[in-house]
């Protein structure tokens, strides 16, 4: 299938450029994780335009941004590729984004722009929050063996993922200067995340603690500015950071063999799972959401309280039991023997 382009008409590959290379890193000043998450949504609508619909990526034009087109395509990835309704709506939000801003850059693309948000996300039914158990968390902090060296240096990377409910980025971003443990009221660390966006977040005195032995023998001469990665592996004689997918393989292999010690450790741990596990242990114990949204790196409450509305069982247990007042128990009226005997007299 070919498409007749104007010579007059936008070209879409110069304003998909444009909105990869300039807008997004040097206008929105957006991180590289970000920017990748944009392209790969464009991407795919194109490849769904070549595979299903037969426009080969030189014909590609903006009409080819319909509402018809979107529809279908959002049909698709959600039926044929049964990707979830979230994973759904996010090419979606990344195509209005980018009809959005060529829309600002040239008038004539109003329109299309405007038929691309006349298409609305998929309704997304909330579901409750998957979190694991204390005995389940315990038992995955502790099964790093300390005997060898990289045992030590994923145990201290778990408590660390735990203790601050990083996500797997920021846990990786974590630089020696982004450690503040002395000569500060409370302890505290810089985590850089999305959008390079930054946060300070408390840190346990136990972790503390840990984190102190672990600089002594991971970190004896940090460098000068302090840019070494607080958690590295070896290559070629030097310290590399880690990547997220590395610190989730971990987190498998050691859910693996933690589950036959404790059972109720789920089937696929993440470093997400450990993040959300953090927030509601924070919230069971009375944080209230919007400090759990600071901690969190949550830019709108609502998104918190969208992740925890759904309370637990023994939660709602317990708040019944705080506000029903213990039974009081008597004695029915006709079991009282004097009452008993007025009923059943000839008097």
């Amino acid at each position: 299938m070919r498409n007749n382009k104007s010579r007059n008409s936008p070209d879409f590959w110069l304003y998909a450029r444009s909105f990869l290379h300039v807008y997004l890193p040097k206008i929105r000043n957006l991180s590289q994780n970000t920017i990748d998450s944009y392209k790969q949504s464009i991407t795919y609508y194109i490849d769904y335009l070549k595979n299903q619909m037969g426009i080969e990526r030189q014909d590609v034009t903006f009409d080819c941004l319909s509402r018809k087109n979107v529809k279908s395509y959002l049909v698709w990835i959600n039926e044929v590729q049964n990707l979830a309704v979230k994973t759904c709506n996010l090419r979606l939000t990344a195509l209005k984004s980018f009809m959005e801003y060529c829309a600002d850059e040239d008038i004539t693309l109003v329109t299309i722009y405007n038929d691309v948000c006349s298409v609305r996300g998929m309704k997304e039914h909330k579901k409750s929050v998957l979190y694991m158990t204390n005995e389940a968390i315990e038992a995955l902090l502790k099964s790093p063996k300390t005997d060898t060296v990289k045992g030590r240096r994923n145990r201290m990377m778990f408590i660390m993922l735990y203790d601050t409910a990083a996500r797997a980025q920021e846990l990786v971003n974590i630089t020696l200067r982004d450690l503040h443990l002395v000569n500060v009221n409370a302890p505290f660390v810089t985590l850089t995340g999305k959008g390079n966006k930054s946060r300070n977040v408390p840190l346990m005195e136990k972790t503390v603690a840990h984190i102190n032995r672990y600089l002594q023998e991971f970190h004896p001469h940090p460098s000068t500015y302090g840019k070494d990665p607080m958690f590295f592996s070896i290559r070629d004689g030097k310290p590399h950071a880690l990547s997220t997918d590395s610190v989730n393989l971990l987190l498998c292999d050691y859910a693996n063999q933690a589950r036959s010690i404790c059972p109720q450790i789920p089937q696929y741990v993440h470093c997400h799972l450990i993040r959300k596990t953090r927030a509601m242990s924070l919230y069971r114990q009375g944080m209230p959401l919007t400090v759990i949204m600071e901690m969190l790196g949550h830019e709108n409450l609502s998104t918190t309280s969208n992740f925890y509305a759904f309370a637990t069982l023994d939660m709602i247990h317990e708040a019944i039991k705080k506000t029903t007042p213990e039974a009081v128990v008597e004695v029915p009226i006709w079991k009282n023997r004097d009452i008993r005997d007025i009923l059943y007299s000839l008097d």
